[in-house]
């Protein structure tokens, strides 16, 4: 599995942060406690990011990754009820639009940390 490591080591500072904060802090708060999490663990978190959508190789739009963490992975925070298939479909734009392979989507919800994997291409 692609980046198998570095989304494991995600994946448990997401649980991390989970332990400690609970359910119903606004996602701006999870973001932050991300990036102080996965920079304990030696990884490069950058929240944030801006990236530009492309039509025709002209700039249509700008939205901004959650954080993306050593240049390789996305990550798309929520905490909500309950993850939607809009959720999983914008994370995989995203990749789409700037040729990232992984990304993941974590949402601090009622029941813990929900966590789904995308790929830009088809497996």
């Amino acid at each position: 599995m692609l980046y198998e490591e570095l989304t494991s080591k995600i994946i448990n500072s997401a649980f991390q942060v989970s332990k400690q904060l609970g359910f119903g802090y606004q996602e701006s708060v999870y973001q932050k406690s991300m990036v102080i999490e996965l920079t304990k663990r030696g990884l490069n978190a950058q929240m944030e990011v801006p990236i530009t959508v492309y039509y025709d190789n002209q700039p249509v739009g700008d939205f901004y990754a959650d954080i993306v963490v050593d240049n390789a992975v996305i990550i798309e925070l929520k905490s909500i009820q309950q993850l939607a298939v809009i959720h999983e479909v914008q994370l995989v734009n995203y990749l789409v639009a700037t040729k990232t392979e992984v990304g993941l989507l974590l949402n601090f919800g009622p029941k813990g940390v929900e966590v789904k994997r995308k790929s830009r291409t088809l497996q």
